[in-house]
């Protein structure tokens, strides 16, 4: 099954690079473009991509608008989005992912790392950095007085807490599994689980939830 993917960023020459990079590949392919927040989501409701990859600064209607009004609609959530940003600590990043973002990716991002990522975000993945997505996250919760409290964090078993603790740390479920002596698809099963015990949409909040619960804190490594 082909991988339908919609580009949004004000930059043609960007757009034109992501789609013949993308459409060199045999399971993906771009189904539309848009050059503003508005029109990136017009062109989702229309076309119901698989993967979005969100340019944050564009006219009417920035990508973090773009990408509220994407995650909040109820039809649209089969749709996962990649911002794609010029700095890595864009001010507007970890507001993204916080709206429900499953990652983010550097413009100057390696090519093998782009077609990467729109495979691990069409599958329902999220991308999580253990270095640039932790700090972008250490910025949400350095902005809570104190830590709040999360539905349905009590009812997660240790060993659900234990996997979460590793997913807020950036490890796939290949990691998570060897950490714990567990299989890959254990693990896998761990995190669904959590995903539906804390109503949550994806790996990306989970971390978020993770650490505005306190369950971990800024500076925390695995």
């Amino acid at each position: 099954m082909t991988i339908r993917v919609v580009l949004a960023d004000d930059q043609q020459l960007i757009r034109a690079g992501f789609r013949a990079l993308l459409e060199a590949e045999a399971d993906i392919g771009v189904v539309g473009e848009a050059a503003t927040g508005a029109d990136a989501v017009a062109s989702v409701r229309e076309e119901r991509p698989d993967v979005v990859l969100m340019d944050i600064r564009m006219p009417g209607g920035d990508g973090l608008w773009a990408t509220e009004q994407i995650t909040a609609a109820p039809e649209l959530a089969e749709t996962h989005i990649v911002v794609v940003t010029t700095f890595e600590l864009d001010e507007y990043v970890a507001q993204a992912i916080a709206a429900g973002a499953s990652g983010f990716l550097v413009k100057d991002t390696e090519p093998v790392e782009l077609i990467r990522s729109v495979r691990v975000a069409a599958a329902g993945d999220a991308l999580l950095s253990p270095s640039v997505t932790r700090r972008l996250l250490e910025r949400i919760s350095n902005g809570l007085v104190a830590p709040q409290p999360v539905a349905g964090l009590v009812e997660l078993t240790d060993r659900e807490r234990e996997v979460m603790v590793l997913v807020a740390a950036g490890l796939s479920n290949d990691e998570i599994g060897a950490r714990l002596f567990l299989s890959p698809l254990t693990a896998k099963t761990h995190v669904s689980r959590i995903l539906t015990k804390l109503g949550a949409r994806d790996r990306v909040q989970l971390v978020v939830l993770a650490y505005e619960s306190g369950l971990v804190t800024p500076g925390f490594t695995a």
